[in-house]
């Protein structure tokens, strides 16, 4: 399908609350990049993370350290992810670019592909947020349908049970499938990838070996294939677990939309901002340790208005959001918990299980 368009409002919405977020770090002094609170972070992950993949590939720990030890690097590398990655894929992690590309990277080192990444996530994703045959987020194949827009099938009537399983091996595909088919296919859905140049061709090769060096080589060198085997499969699980509930969580639960362009002028109904927000949802803002561990993507409308403003920010600059939209009577999509979270996004992917 041709790229929607969104409609143009010359004194709307988003104009308004660009106004009062720019008014907020101008009145404050803070800069709307990444702080003490997030390079201190990004330290003791990194470190722990060194730490922990350090002790289990080059020492022998005895069996449920090991598998403990596992568990914890899939989970560190899932708050890699959301806090040091996705800040800097979105140059928001810090002001000097060169910091911003190395935080980005650190998603080559554990496995995927930044330039994939950028043209998924920042580009596709970010702008067409939920809009089925754009968003390849929403896209999972004939496995689960996420949106009404999308065939049925039988097995959807399942999707809320097996969806798990699913979504605790999405970092194995991720790394070792969808990764290359975007390579080689060029395209990412019906979406086509942006030139590659030598160094981003020879960026994508390097960091895959690098990734089977360290990840694959070393420990069945130092442990055997069947430690490796079960190690890496308790680490990946745990990885794409968290990696794919936390990002679902935003976006396919029940009171999120779906919306498709006029099928005669390929237009959607809201401008871009109004649209993010009925797209996405927050879950738990007011769990200090869930909004630290997952990067602020708890605050996922925030990060979807202002994705260039750092996830340190999210807990003030959601005042002001939710203040706009009550003011312009926008609906505000939130859920207190986790937990309550993710029954909505059971019960949604219920819904979508039924016949159409």
């Amino acid at each position: 399908m041709a790229l929607p368009k969104f409609a143009q409002v010359s004194q709307g919405f988003h104009s308004e609350l660009k106004k009062r977020i720019s008014e907020y770090f101008t009145s404050t002094g803070k800069k709307p990049t990444g702080n003490w609170r997030l390079y201190s972070k990004a330290l003791i992950l990194t470190l722990s993370y060194v730490a922990m993949f350090t002790h289990l590939v080059f020492f022998d720990p005895i069996l449920w350290v090991a598998i403990a030890e596992c568990v914890v690097l899939g989970t560190a590398t899932a708050f890699i992810g959301f806090n040091i990655m996705h800040d800097g894929a979105h140059g928001s992690f810090s002001t000097s670019p060169a910091v911003n590309k190395l935080a980005a990277i650190s998603l080559n080192v554990l496995g995927g592909s930044s330039f994939m990444w950028n043209i998924k996530h920042n580009i596709i994703h970010h702008a067409y947020t939920n809009v089925d045959g754009v968003d390849d987020d929403i896209d999972a194949g004939i496995l689960l349908r996420m949106a009404r827009t999308q065939r049925y099938l039988k097995l959807h009537k399942f999707q809320h049970v097996y969806f798990w399983f699913l979504y605790a091996i999405l970092y194995i595909y991720w790394i070792f499938v969808s990764d290359y088919r975007k390579y080689f296919s060029g395209k990412i859905g019906s979406m086509p990838l942006k030139k590659m140049s030598f160094s981003d061709h020879f960026a994508f090769w390097g960091y895959k070996l690098l990734h089977i060096g360290l990840f694959i080589a070393l420990p069945i060198y130092f442990h055997g294939f069947t430690a490796w085997l079960v190690g890496f499969l308790i680490f990946s699980t745990v990885a794409g677990f968290i990696l794919s509930i936390v990002f679902q969580l935003a976006h396919t639960v029940e009171h999120t939309h779906f919306p498709m362009p006029d099928e005669h002028t390929g237009r959607m109904a809201d401008e871009w901002a109004i649209h993010q927000i009925k797209t996405t949802a927050n879950f738990a803002t007011q769990n200090k340790l869930v909004s630290w561990c997952v990067g602020g993507l708890n605050f996922q409308v925030e990060h979807h208005l202002f994705p260039k403003i750092s996830h340190v920010h999210y807990p003030r600059i959601n005042k002001i959001v939710k203040q706009t939209c009550k003011e312009f009577g926008v609906e505000y999509i939130e859920y207190p918990s986790v937990r309550k979270a993710i029954r909505s996004h059971i019960n949604y992917l219920k819904e979508m299980g039924k016949a159409a």
